[in-house]
């Protein structure tokens, strides 16, 4: 299943997928074409991210980059553009994440305005720590501005697993509910914050987030050379 976009009244709601969702380049395309769409919308608007299954997400596609590593600046290019996308996007985002977040997922997660947990399963985790895989100059900016200091270092240092309300409790989500309120919760929020969409709140954005913003379109040299 690639992602999809459907509306329920002013809110956009984008599916990640059924399984992994892991960053494949044909699903990259598709979830940049649904942020458009949802960028140039007219009117009140928000944005709810959510998936089915186990996954969240599962962050980068390492079996894909694995067997084009001459590809890697580029791939990470346009993963970073992803997170700069719903970083700056003009609405406001929810991430309704009722399972595994990890990775670069945990960072796609963080690029939203506000995030929703299920509670009682699922785990929020940067494991790159564990795999032995640095990160990027921009990932790095992005996780330390979303995250508290002591909280960051602590997620990016020892790869710790959180669980819903351990991440609530560190204020890596800002709800942990029921399985079954994750999605309600998330469209609750996004629904409460929609008459707040428009070119201002991008411009209140990308002064916030400038030198996050910055350090996501900085070339990065390749790691996996």
């Amino acid at each position: 299943m690639t992602a999809t976009l459907t509306r329920d009244g002013e809110v956009f709601v984008l599916d990640l997928g059924d399984d992994e969702n892991r960053f494949a380049p044909d699903w990259l395309d598709r979830v940049e074409e649904h942020l458009h769409t949802v960028e140039v919308a007219d009117g009140a608007r928000a944005l709810v991210t959510r998936a089915t299954g186990k996954f969240f997400s599962n962050g980068l596609d390492l079996d894909w980059l694995g067997q084009h590593l001459d590809e890697y600046d580029a791939y990470i290019a346009r993963v970073h553009r992803l997170l700069s996308h719903f970083l700056r996007l003009p609405v406001h985002t929810v991430a309704a994440c009722q399972g595994h977040t990890f990775a670069a997922g945990a960072m796609l997660s963080l690029a939203h305005d506000t995030r929703v947990m299920r509670a009682d399963r699922g785990f929020w985790s940067l494991p790159e720590v564990q795999l032995g895989m640095p990160f990027t100059p921009g990932m790095a900016a992005l996780i330390q501005s979303r995250l508290a200091p002591q909280v960051a270092h602590e997620a990016m240092v020892t790869g710790r697993r959180y669980g819903g309300t351990e991440a609530a409790a560190y204020g890596i989500v800002d709800h942990a509910v029921a399985e079954d309120d994750v999605l309600p919760t998330a469209m609750r929020v996004a629904a409460t914050h929609q008459g707040l969409a428009g070119d201002n709140l991008g411009v209140i954005k990308a002064g916030m987030y400038a030198g996050t913003l910055a350090a996501l379109r900085t070339p990065v040299r390749a790691l996996a050379a």
